[in-house]
């Protein structure tokens, strides 16, 4: 079966950080069933785009079996992290303010996808590779240390 690298990002910044993250992975692996390929270093940077502890990040990669169109897969994958964060206890849903820019606040855990193979995926729900890669260095470092070949190829922009 024909197997898809997939690239996700993991942040916390709320209690016992280094803990959260090691229960999101082990989450993520009953989910996918499996465990990751790849998991880079944590980095601990300032909350970014707000005021806030810091947070600790780190990148993981998934090699899962390709189920379907990459959309489809995707928003099934996007649908199995968001389970991970409820599971975690993370309640809040993205919030807007008036002018439709996301407002960011603390969080026990938040789990974005990175990158789907070399793949783009453009969706209202989901939107791959991540749109801020390129803009946020706490998750462009620990990316380019886990990444193979394909996606510095495809998508050259993100690690420029």
């Amino acid at each position: 079966m024909e197997r898809v690298n997939i690239y996700l990002g993991l942040g916390s910044n709320m209690g016992d950080r280094d803990m959260n993250l090691l229960r999101a992975v082990n989450l993520l692996d009953e989910a996918f069933g499996t465990h990751p390929e790849r998991i880079s270093r944590i980095v601990e940077t300032p909350a970014w785009g707000f005021e806030g502890p810091d947070f600790l990040n780190l990148c993981v990669l998934y090699r899962l079996p390709r189920l379907g169109t990459p959309t489809e897969h995707g928003l099934e994958i996007l649908h199995t992290v968001k389970a991970v964060e409820k599971a975690m206890g993370r309640e809040a849903e993205p919030l807007f303010d008036a002018t439709g820019q996301r407002v960011y606040h603390d969080r026990l855990i938040d789990i974005d996808i990175l990158c789907y193979g070399a793949e783009t995926i453009q969706t209202e729900e989901l939107i791959v590779p991540h749109p801020l890669i390129a803009q946020r260095d706490f998750v462009k470092k620990p990316l380019l240390e886990i990444s193979k070949p394909e996606i510095r190829t495809a998508f050259p922009e993100i690690f420029a």
